[in-house]
């Protein structure tokens, strides 16, 4: 999930942390893309709107 989209979708990054419970700060330490944990419980809170895709955060196979 990218962060310009959570972003647009909830307004402002002060809302996606009151929305994790997380603060500020975490929040915008993000980079583009949101971390994994953080982009599951979007998906859920959003009941999909913002979509969890597990492209971002595939890692490669040794």
């Amino acid at each position: 999930m990218l962060k310009e989209k959570a972003t647009e979708h909830f307004g402002s990054q002060h809302a996606i942390a009151i929305a994790l419970g997380v603060s500020d700060s975490a929040v915008s330490q993000w980079k583009e893309v949101i971390p994994e944990r953080a982009a599951m419980k979007l998906n859920i809170i959003t009941k999909g709107k913002l979509k969890y895709l597990a492209e971002f955060y595939c890692k490669a196979a040794a």
